[in-house]
């Protein structure tokens, strides 16, 4: 590899962070638009959010029981939390200031410009009115680093490798959202197809802004099936599963284009792209999407481990860690 391991693993990981920060703040908008079909006291959304976002242990652990207020702020401004929002854009700023030489100017900036920006929004806890302006704050801000990016970098490896880190990270975290609402909020048989079963399917198009590229492609006809075929193994829908996994295969074959065979990382990604691409959704119902989805993102954390093994990522003093833990089951 021209690019040494230390730069590869700063640039990974600086773009696994910002797409980590983003899709945090879609994780929380899901349980909060589905929290308001919640009629009763209780906190499962929010608890389920947790669990889909593999931090319910350190939640516990720091706060006890599940409280709507406190579960929002740990996913949005704890430090303690390496997932948070505000950890997450603070960790992709450190690896930024550590590859600033490999990414353009105008990058450079709207990654900074960021960090500021949303220091300074998370500077006091968030109350409930101000949590849809917050979420899309970080949603814009994350899309201003993805624009800069897209609009100045050269396409060698080091487009690449933040290709890698954004896409993986993207695919473990459209795999949660999904978990949110088919395992841990599934409804009683009698409300599958009921008016709040589509609102809550909705919802979840809408915390991951496909509300209306769904309807363009489905005729707006909410159903289970069709949702969950848009965002697994829809390739043109840009956060699906299986987009994700053809853009990781792209970024593979250009680092491997002066090989003369693919390192393991690189076979894997092709064979959970095949079978993303064979896969219908009867047979992921028929084998149980839960049980789907917690294979899915194992796997996609050993693609991650393989990268940093084939292309020697180096220790780093930033906190790089592994993606959240796998999906728990209750």
């Amino acid at each position: 590899m021209a690019l040494l391991g230390r730069t590869a693993n700063g640039l990974f990981w600086m773009f696994r962070y910002i797409e980590r920060a983003e899709n945090m703040a879609r994780l929380v908008d899901a349980g909060s638009r589905i929290s308001m079909t919640n009629l009763s006291a209780e906190t499962d959304e929010w608890e389920s959010i947790l669990v889909s976002a593999g931090v319910e242990g350190s939640y516990k652990a720091k706060h006890g029981a599940p409280d709507e207020a406190k579960i929002i702020d740990f996913l949005i401004r704890d430090q303690d939390n390496p997932s948070s929002i505000r950890s997450s854009i603070d960790t992709a700023r450190m690896n930024g200031r550590m590859v600033r030489t490999a990414i353009t100017r105008e990058v450079w900036e709207a990654v900074n410009d960021t960090y500021l920006t949303i220091k300074n929004a998370l500077a006091s806890p968030i109350n409930q009115r101000s949590l849809p302006q917050i979420l899309d704050l970080v949603k814009t801000r994350c899309a201003l680093i993805r624009g800069a990016f897209f609009g100045t970098m050269l396409r060698t490896e080091t487009f690449d490798f933040c290709r890698l880190g954004a896409y993986l990270e993207r695919a473990d975290n459209t795999a949660r959202i999904l978990d949110v609402k088919y395992w841990m909020l599934l409804p009683e048989h009698s409300s599958i197809g009921s008016a709040l079963d589509n609102y809550q399917w909705a919802s979840i198009l809408r915390s991951v802004s496909a509300h209306r590229s769904y309807a363009w492609e489905y005729d707006a006809n909410y159903t289970a099936p069709n949702i969950i075929d848009f965002l697994m193994l829809n390739k043109r829908m840009p956060r699906s599963l299986g987009h994700c996994y053809h853009m990781l295969r792209e970024a593979m074959s250009y680092l491997d284009q002066n090989t003369d065979a693919r390192n393991p990382s690189a076979k894997r990604v092709n064979e959970i792209y095949d079978r993303l691409s064979a896969l219908t959704v009867r047979e992921v119902l028929d084998s149980g999407l839960h049980e789907f989805l917690e294979a899915f993102i194992i796997d996609n954390n050993s693609v991650a481990a393989l990268i940093a093994e084939n292309y020697r990522f180096y220790p780093d003093v930033f906190p790089n860690t592994a993606s959240q833990s796998q999906i728990q089951t209750v």
